[in-house]
């Protein structure tokens, strides 16, 4: 819960500011809530994650490289969800029967520390299966020393966590016993989300628990920072559904029922956590994935690419490159000895003046990857994320007025780094 990854770039964090031409600053505000043990008054607990960059940064070590074992994936859903709604603006009737038929599958996690002061949070979560796996969010039991989950009905259990993922901010937890009548919520499948559909949020913001919150998906297709390390999590569902501290780990579900997303973040000034109406849920398709490898081995193993400070390519870089389109994603750096540089990726070779500022040239131009447009690197991140390491990336580069064909093998991404990147 107190973890957090401070991102000091100095000079080259001003310049990803330029580049993405940001104008306010923001933070991602994990969504937990937190009593202290020293006062008994219960806070909301604030992590600033990052400022606001459109360049999302990550660290590396290079040549780091460690094997996974295959693990199965969870498939989507494909049966009729309890209670079927309408795509429209449902009746009042219509969520009430929705959210009677959900509840069960949604649980409060109440999180106890005896390190230091100590103290206890709450976050929420959701059934997996019959086996009483629980998903939560990392940042509500990363840190816990005992954790209780408490079921629809206040049945409480005890549950070990078993599997933690920083880089999406996913764990699993396990519990002793489940309640009556509760069960495991079907999944969906988030490439299908679009904007403007209707969502609802089931949580426990401000332990509050089996709250509902109804709004739409205000967009697709984000990435966002993961709160402890410096990568990204990809394809995050962006919705202005109330969301608040207490949320972190519950379910966004669509109108049938089926869990789209994992409330995770909200966007908000600094020094403010609540409700926005700018929330953002780690999609299903990530949990589809990476679950598995938790419950398995405890960790999941995400590929990497092995560049620093990539950026989508904008009006400053266009000029700068003398390109003649802002299509695909520019490589600012390569890490040595990564599979960008094992490939033969190469990185800036110098700056030059657009409008007075510094601004880096010479840098391949990713277009495709295995023959699809690339238009910005939350493509690349996605395209990069739902791989394994030792898959091979067919990259279509831009170098000095040419296009060429690289090959690349995916690494594993470090567990330890050393140096300010992104996969």
């Amino acid at each position: 819960m107190n973890r957090k990854y401070i991102i000091a770039a100095g000079l080259g964090c001003a310049l990803l500011l330029l580049l993405a031409g940001a104008a306010i600053i923001a933070v991602f505000v994990p969504l937990q809530v937190f009593r202290s043990a020293e006062s008994g008054v219960r806070q909301e607990r604030v992590v600033q994650v990052t400022t606001e960059v459109t360049v999302p940064v990550a660290t590396t070590a290079p040549g780091f490289v460690e094997t996974q074992e295959a693990v199965p994936t969870l498939e989507p859903e494909t049966t009729a969800a309890p209670t079927p709604a309408a795509a429209s603006l449902p009746a009042n009737l219509a969520l009430t029967e929705l959210y009677a038929e959900l509840n069960p599958g949604v649980v409060n996690v109440q999180v106890f520390i005896t390190q230091g002061l100590g103290g206890q949070g709450a976050g929420s979560g959701f059934i997996l299966d019959e086996e009483g796996h629980i998903i939560t969010n990392n940042h509500v039991v990363a840190d816990a020393d005992d954790v209780t989950v408490i079921f629809y009905n206040g049945f409480e259990s005890h549950a070990e966590v078993i599997g933690l993922d920083d880089d999406s901010d996913l764990a699993v937890l396990r519990v002793d016993e489940m309640a009556e009548g509760a069960f495991p919520l079907p999944l969906g499948d988030s490439d299908e989300v679009e904007a403007g559909e209707w969502v609802i949020a089931i949580g426990n913001p401000f332990s509050l628990g089996g709250s509902i919150t109804l709004g739409i998906v205000s967009a697709v297709g984000r990435s966002i920072p993961s709160g402890v390390t410096p990568f990204s999590i990809p394809q995050a569902i962006q919705t202005d559904a109330a969301i608040n501290p207490g949320n972190s780990g519950g379910p966004l579900l669509d109108l049938n029922g089926r869990i789209i997303g994992v409330n995770a973040q909200i966007r908000t000034t600094a020094g403010v956590a609540a409700n926005s109406g700018v929330g953002f849920a780690v999609p299903v398709n990530v949990v589809r994935r990476i679950a598995p490898a938790l419950i398995a081995q405890g960790r999941y193993e995400w590929p990497w690419l092995g560049v620093n400070n990539p950026a989508s390519v904008n009006l400053l870089l266009q000029q700068a490159n003398g390109l003649e389109t802002q299509q695909g994603v520019y490589i600012h750096q390569v890490v040595p000895g990564g599979p960008a540089d094992r490939a033969g990726l190469q990185g800036s070779t110098d700056v030059t003046l657009v409008n007075g500022l510094e601004i880096p040239t010479g840098g391949d131009v990713i277009l495709e990857v295995d023959g699809e447009r690339l238009e910005s690197l939350d493509e690349l991140l996605s395209a990069i994320a739902f791989r394994d390491p030792g898959d091979d990336m067919q990259l279509t580069v831009l170098r000095d007025g040419r296009q060429e064909q690289l090959t690349v093998t995916l690494d594993a991404r470090p567990q330890e780094f050393d140096q300010l990147g992104q996969p």
